[in-house]
């Protein structure tokens, strides 16, 4: 048994070709709240966004990278695959269908995974996304929605949902999550697998702790590139924890970063499968210790360790605006 499990997702991070873009679909028409306008810690010349609900929480949080000159991605098996987004019910499915086609977001209408209403859709970048009914959830809480979007509030984004993970060798991948991680499998849908942490336990599982496993060995390999995901992390609860984790992820001898400080949270990173590339993040301390929630997102923002480079990061960067108070 694990001593301190995962507690769900954390956050999701894919790569785009353009930040203005994706601040536009993810604020403007998904009504997410762009909490952190930062650069990627590791590679200065590149946007660092983070959407989320109205306060940052964490499992709330869609990310994206936007690396200048970046070849596009391909998909194929070995990739996380897509990201979903809950919503309160299916009422909220068909609400959403509406609001995707009066924005002109490519989607394939309303169908049903593992029993939940879904709507599958893309972007600009066929970045794969899915907004998935809670109708019939029971689980880890969602967020709080963006109080300054033009959703209603019973129809909005609460949170992340399940990440689905294509691989070849799925023996593998369910090794990981069983035996390391601490999912279960509850289902088979086809070629897909549900996995959850938390099961049935108080105020954990649910959409919020899922990932499904899509079995795919008849596709090429996938290559890294905007319209793909970065990574996926998994939430632990403060630093102690997250170094007991550390640990366990040593002990299984996988390749892994380390505990690093991202300031916002802190996080290790490890490699479950290849290609296929997850974080262990903290809950905190989160993101309204250097700024307020009234400039949350408008101006770029840099942890102290790299504000002394303020300039040149500036000059390296493609200006987008993301001052939401005059529209």
């Amino acid at each position: 048994m694990i001593e301190h499990p995962l507690l769900g997702m954390n956050h999701v991070t894919a790569m785009a070709s353009d930040p203005q873009q994706i601040f536009d679909l993810m604020s403007k028409v998904l009504g997410l709240h762009l909490i952190k306008k930062t650069v990627n810690q590791d590679a200065l010349d590149t946007y660092h966004l983070y959407f989320t609900d109205d306060m940052g929480t964490a499992g709330t949080d869609m990310t994206f990278f936007t690396f200048p000159n970046q070849a596009k991605g391909k998909k194929g098996t070995n990739m996380i695959s897509r990201a979903s987004f809950r919503v309160p019910n299916d009422a909220a499915i068909d609400y959403w269908l509406d609001r995707l086609n009066q924005h002109n977001v490519a989607n394939e209408g309303i169908t049903t995974q593992f029993g939940d209403k879904i709507i599958n859709f893309h972007d600009q970048d066929d970045q794969q996304f899915q907004l998935i009914s809670d109708e019939h959830n029971i689980g880890v809480a969602g967020g709080t929605p963006w109080q300054h979007n033009d959703v209603p509030d019973e129809f909005a984004i609460t949170g992340l949902g399940p990440v689905t993970v294509t691989v070849f060798n799925v023996a593998h991948m369910d090794f990981v999550l069983t035996e390391i991680m601490g999912y279960t499998k509850q289902a088979d849908e086809g070629n897909f697998g549900l996995y959850e942490v938390g099961h049935g336990e108080p105020n954990l599982g649910g959409h919020g702790a899922q990932v499904i496993v899509e079995h795919r060995e008849d596709l090429p390999v996938a290559e890294e590139g905007y319209g793909n995901i970065h990574h996926a992390a998994f939430n632990t609860e403060d630093r102690e924890t997250l170094g007991t984790w550390i640990d366990r992820i040593r002990d299984y001898r996988l390749p892994q970063s380390g505990y690093i400080d991202r300031f916002y949270f802190k996080s290790d990173y490890f490699r479950a499968a290849p290609q296929i590339l997850f974080e262990l993040a903290t809950a905190g301390p989160g993101f309204l210790q250097d700024e307020t929630y009234d400039e949350a997102g408008i101006h770029l923002e840099l942890p102290p360790f790299l504000e002394s480079q303020r300039a040149k990061i500036e000059a390296g960067l493609k200006p987008v605006e993301t001052d939401w108070r005059g529209r």
